[in-house]
């Protein structure tokens, strides 16, 4: 061999040696981890052994820019890539509240759930085109799939969209590929399969890499999938000359040599043409079964338990080094035990991060509490019993130190104005202050990346202001919305060409181009996917659902994944969807939704905005771009042809979310409603008026946030009475204001005479226009109730 050739040889050996390295310490990782859970010092781990060679051989070729959205065993993957190292693996494994430690989720998500930053403090984007990226991992199986293709749309549009291409910080000119990694068998859900059509029709750069290890849990695959093999069923989307689709590659799991050799054109043939790609890694392993939660020796037979031994990856590169010449035993041994050496270090340096703060605490409780057994009349058994306890556990809790001094403090009530005893009560005070701060906060963003935090701009109207359709104002809205953001996307079934179902983006499609308002296939879920990964890389998506009646099948992603990323990833990752939607009021059953106890309750860290005419839609978006915070606004079916006069000031013009509005004042009962009830509500305050009741109506504005500064009770305070209405299903939307007026606002304080809610019926709303008139609160029904409370 010459010397150039010698050198490369050497330079492919250390390479070698650096991977399998690499597999040793993961797989002990794995190993040490759930001895950790077996032992207590953890709750629970789901480990990625078994997948440690397929996982390093893909890092190969994850570069800057890219994007992982992918599943709770892809420890190796971020061992490989950068994005994580051991010590931190450990570190979220033990819960360690620390974003020191635990710079992923600072101890509120299980093992193995990554994210990386993509906005600081002051609401600027980060250098992602510079960065390794994971989008934040969640464990509902498949859920990491719709936003994968929204990573992966985002690189399309930042290729094909000229006025983004300045926009270099966040792509390099949309070579960025989203690596999407999955359990073979999830794939039987509809999320992949949605997901692989999707992509195969949009054509953009993803990559689907199935970890096949045969089982799903205890299931083997033979129930899973049709013809025993992902790929095999999939082999009608494979993309050919004619048609749209994707490339689909088999490797073996255990192969090193081959996974890299397939992998290393693949990924290059996707960053280059933006065509999908397919990856079943087949013969893969689980050494150590599903998780700590049981064992695979209960379904596995004694012929597969001995021939996952044999085709164990590790094993399997081990023997292809020796047999390569690569190198030798002796050596091998080494990089092994040092693997040993390693990952016990990380662990132990992870442990005593965890522990020793909350060690200092017990010492700290130890001597408040002390003091109080030394006080005539204390019970001193009881102090003394719970000090000695915490002293004695080698792995305390932070529950169990606020637990004691609570218990102290209840035996001990009778003293509380002994100073030791309020010593300990202003530790207790502050303590549990601290820690609910650390588990109990950024559900949303703060700062400027807040949407509570946008200045306030009132409409503007001029003398000559004119009067148009409810539709046209959205219209002109999006229209100038468009003209000034090029970061702003719209998409949705029949968005583009027809500009929309209720015509906002009628004509706009073809002023600012297809790919910026855009038509989608039937596919409400991965649509929300579409707006997900838009959102993670720096853009701003109007992602629409059809009809809110639609939003159930996009809601998981919304729930699951968009909801509580601000709080699982505490703080560090930012996804400004919005989500744009209308119902209410129209007649039928599938298309007059108001489903706002389901909203509500399940998206809790989204902001759920009501608008009930259209200029006040366009304030809400203007205040919702303006911040990085998701949100679902919910256009009312009714008022598109409703006459409305242009603010002057349409674009820039702000509506403040959490503050409701005062429509007309009154004296005798106060009215809370949102929406299209606003009307019905001002039709019945015309009758209400001619018998004499003054009736104070309150449009909400905004459901999430609710009523920020109270001005709800300020307003019971005058009239004694209220009512609330809206056309969700009995103790739906109603019951959440009431209880947020009634109970959290104390507006029991200023009642004369009983409370009440007004709801649709419990069914769906019937066809028609009767069938509207006696499924949801009409104008008389509204009268009649507030008569009944006038005459209490």
């Amino acid at each position: 061999m010459n010397l150039e050739s010698r050198l490369s040889f050497e330079e492919f050996r250390k390479e070698v040696l650096n991977d399998y390295r690499l597999a040793c310490e993961s797989r002990e990782v794995s190993l040490l981890a759930r001895k950790e859970v077996l032992t207590g010092k953890a709750k629970f781990g789901i480990f990625g052994d078994g997948k440690e060679v397929a996982q390093i051989a893909m890092s190969k070729y994850f570069q800057p820019g890219d994007f992982r959205s992918g599943y709770y065993r892809d420890q190796t993957v971020a061992f490989a890539t950068g994005i994580a190292t051991p010590e931190q693996f450990f570190s979220q494994l033990y819960a360690d509240p620390d974003l020191k430690n635990d710079p992923f989720s600072g101890g509120r998500q299980m093992n193995s759930h990554y994210a990386t930053p993509n906005l600081d403090q002051d609401g600027n984007w980060l250098p992602l085109a510079q960065m390794k990226n994971s989008a934040a991992d969640i464990a509902p199986t498949a859920a990491q799939m719709p936003r994968a293709l929204g990573l992966a749309f985002a690189s399309k549009m930042f290729r094909e969209v000229e006025a983004l291409h300045p926009y270099k910080d966040l792509s390099n000119n949309g070579n960025e590929i989203c690596f999407a990694t999955i359990g073979d068998a999830s794939t039987s859900e509809g999320h992949f399969w949605e997901t692989m059509n999707a992509a195969g029709v949009l054509q953009v750069p993803l990559a689907v890499f199935v970890w096949d290890d045969g089982y799903g849990i205890s299931v083997p695959r033979k129930y899973q999938t049709t013809k025993g093999s992902i790929s095999a069923a999939l082999e009608g989307f494979r993309k050919t000359e004619e048609s749209n689709g994707f490339d689909i590659y088999n490797v073996k799991g255990w192969d090193y040599a081959g996974m890299c050799e397939v992998f290393e054109a693949a990924i290059r043939k996707i960053r280059e043409t933006h065509i999908p790609a397919l990856f079943h890694v087949e013969e893969i392993t689980q050494p150590q079964g599903h998780s700590t939660s049981g064992s695979h020796e209960r379904y596995k037979s004694k012929e597969r338990l001995a021939w996952e031994r044999e085709f164990d990856c590790n094993v399997k590169m081990r023997s292809w080094i020796i047999e390569n010449a690569l190198c030798d035993e002796e050596t091998l041994l080494a990089v092994e035990a040092e693997a040993k050496v390693k990952a016990q270090a990380a662990r132990k340096a992870a442990w005593e991060k965890y522990i020793t703060p909350i060690k200092e605490q017990v010492q700290l409780f130890a001597a408040l509490a002390a003091p109080v057994a030394d006080i005539a009349g204390a019970d001193a058994g009881i102090v003394n019993t719970y000090i000695r306890d915490l002293r004695n556990n080698r792995e305390p809790l932070r529950r169990d130190i606020l637990k004691a001094s609570a218990m102290i403090l209840l035996k001990n009530r009778h003293l509380k104005s002994e100073a030791a005893v309020q010593a300990l009560q202003q530790y207790y005070d502050a303590y549990l202050a601290e820690e609910k701060k650390v588990y109990n906060t950024l559900l949303h963003a703060t700062g400027v990346n807040s949407a509570l935090n946008v200045p306030v701009v009132p409409p503007a109207y001029e003398a000559n202001s004119i009067t148009v359709n409810g539709y046209e104002i959205l219209n002109k809205y999006f229209d100038q919305l468009f003209t000034n953001n090029d970061r702003v996307f719209a998409f949705g079934e029949d968005v583009g060409k027809i500009g929309d179902v209720n015509q906002g983006f009628a004509g706009l499609q073809q002023k600012h181009g297809k790919t910026r308002i855009a038509d989608t296939g039937i596919r409400e879920l991965t649509i929300m996917g579409q707006g997900i990964g838009l959102a993670l890389r720096g853009l701003r998506p109007i992602a629409e659902i059809q009809y809110l009646d639609y939003l159930l099948y996009g809601l998981q992603p919304l729930s699951d994944d968009v909801a509580s990323l601000q709080y699982r990833t505490k703080g560090i990752m930012h996804c400004p969807l919005i989500v744009r939607t209308r119902g209410h009021r129209l007649e039928g059953i599938w298309h007059s939704g108001s489903p706002m106890g389901m909203i509500i309750n399940s998206l809790r860290g989204m902001h759920v905005c009501v608008p009930r005419n259209m200029v006040q839609a366009a304030g809400m978006y203007n205040t919702l771009l303006q911040a990085n915070e998701p949100a679902l606004v919910i256009e009312s079916l009714n008022g598109y042809r409703l006459k409305e006069k242009l603010p002057a000031n349409l674009g820039t013009y702000t509506v403040p979310l959490g503050i409701p509005e005062i429509l007309h004042e009154g004296t005798d009962v106060t009215i809370v409603t949102y929406g299209s009830m606003t009307r019905i509500v001002e039709e019945a305050m015309v009758t209400l008026a001619e018998t004499g009741v003054s009736c104070e109506l309150i449009d909400v504005q905004t459901l999430l946030p609710f009523d920020i500064h109270h001005s709800v009770v300020k307003s019971l305070q005058k009239t004694n009475r209220i009512l609330f209405i809206d056309e969700d299903v009995p103790g739906g939307g109603t019951a959440y204001m009431f209880q947020e007026v009634i109970e959290k606002q104390g507006g029991y304080r200023w009642l004369d005479v009983a409370p009440r809610t007004m709801s649709a019926q419990a069914h769906r709303p019937a066809y028609g226009s009767d069938g509207d008139y006696f499924s949801k609160p009409n104008t008389e029904d509204v009268v009649k109730v507030i008569m009944e409370m006038m005459q209490e």
